[in-house]
């Protein structure tokens, strides 16, 4: 079993930054992919970005690329979300997933899912 606990949301002003951060716990997630995805009020959740296992493949959403990057520190069982030029389109609850899948996916069928942290983005 793996649990996931994601940090570093909050409000902010458009344009500003915030890191997020996916703690994992229980069984190593070396292996994983990992994602990060978002949901807001009335919506779907939808895809943000991902990494594979290895970290050396990344895949991000048309509306967050050149803004958003992901990370992953696998000995430290951790992985980032870096948010610069934030907007207020980006204001949503981020989620952090992990899948047995060595590859990424955009898909929201991942194994294991975090609680979530809140992200506002004003005007």
């Amino acid at each position: 079993q793996v649990q996931l606990v994601e940090s570093g949301g909050g409000l902010v002003q458009a344009g500003a930054s915030l890191r997020l951060s996916c703690a994992a716990s229980g069984r190593a997630i070396t292996t994983y992919s990992m994602g990060w995805f978002r949901q807001a009020p009335g919506k779907e959740r939808e895809f943000v970005a991902g990494i594979n296992w290895s970290g050396g493949f990344t895949s991000y959403s048309d509306s967050v690329k050149g803004r958003f990057t992901i990370s992953r520190e696998n000995a430290k069982k951790t992985v980032h979300l870096q948010m610069n030029s934030l907007k207020p389109e980006d204001t949503a609850v981020y989620y952090c997933a992990a899948d047995r899948t060595f590859e990424v996916h955009t898909t929201p069928d991942y194994d294991y899912w975090g609680q979530g942290t809140q992200v506002t983005v004003s005007s």
